[in-house]
């Protein structure tokens, strides 16, 4: 058989049966005085093998290790491990289904969707929904929602939370976003930047304050800075400072 052949009479590419010789997984037939490689039947068996091998989700590294000779593991051993990957697979495409269903059943995607359940009905109950301030506070919890460990993420919606559900704490929230806006154009020394620190300030619960030191260098506080206006990051910056102070 030529290459053509072979790669039809296994249902493969002639690029395929090329790139396993190049990998060393299918031998190299005999050229004939024509210069034609000249397939045989142990050819097409071994050929077909790899199909089925790498159809059942084998890497080529392992069907390598099943092919030699001289393999480190037979048969039977790689087709457990690759069958333990695929239940490990399944559990994690399982919990994908739940988390996508709990989203779905929670009705309206908030705009920085997707996001935990958690924190989706949390947004969904943030105040100031017209305020471009509140517009990127949404943004920043839906990037602390995703980059925070569980316990962390369970922690921080947990306390916004309980404050949220405080009807004063709403209207100082509000407030304090309509206060922030009014910076968008002001100098960084411009004195409401001190009274939007701490109505800030007053807003974020207890339970999220952090015991340790901010560190001002920060990579994520410079983006942060960077993501506001002069006079907005000088009001965040005095926020994180009050906090930490009454922290302390």
């Amino acid at each position: 058989m030529r290459i053509g052949e072979l790669a039809a009479a296994v249902g493969v590419t002639t690029r395929t049966v090329r790139h396993y010789h190049h990998l060393g997984l299918l031998p190299e037939p005999e050229r004939r005085a024509n210069g034609y490689r000249h397939y045989t039947l142990r050819h097409a068996v071994v050929l077909a093998r790899i199909r089925r091998l790498t159809e059942l989700g084998l890497g080529l590294a392992e069907v390598r290790d099943v092919l030699a000779d001289d393999a480190g593991k037979d048969l039977v051993e790689v087709l457990t491990e690759l069958d333990e990957d695929l239940a490990r697979q399944e559990a994690a495409i399982r919990d994908r289904r739940q988390r996508l269903r709990a989203l779905l059943d929670a009705g309206e995607l908030p705009a920085e969707g997707p996001v935990s359940p958690q924190l989706a009905g949390l947004l969904a109950a943030l105040p100031g929904s017209d305020s471009p301030m509140a517009a990127k506070d949404r943004e920043v919890l839906a990037l602390i929602d995703t980059g925070a460990a569980p316990e962390d993420r369970e922690r921080m919606v947990s306390a916004l939370r309980g404050a949220l559900d405080d009807p004063d704490v709403l209207a100082r929230t509000r407030e304090a976003y309509a206060l922030l806006d009014t910076l968008v154009d002001a100098a960084p020394d411009d004195p409401r930047v001190a009274e939007a620190a701490r109505a800030l300030a007053g807003c974020v619960p207890p339970d999220l304050v952090s015991t340790e030191p901010l560190d001002g260098d920060h990579a994520v506080l410079r983006a942060l800075y960077a993501d506001f206006a002069p006079a907005q990051a000088e009001a965040i910056r005095r926020t994180l400072k009050i906090l930490a102070e009454e922290g302390s």
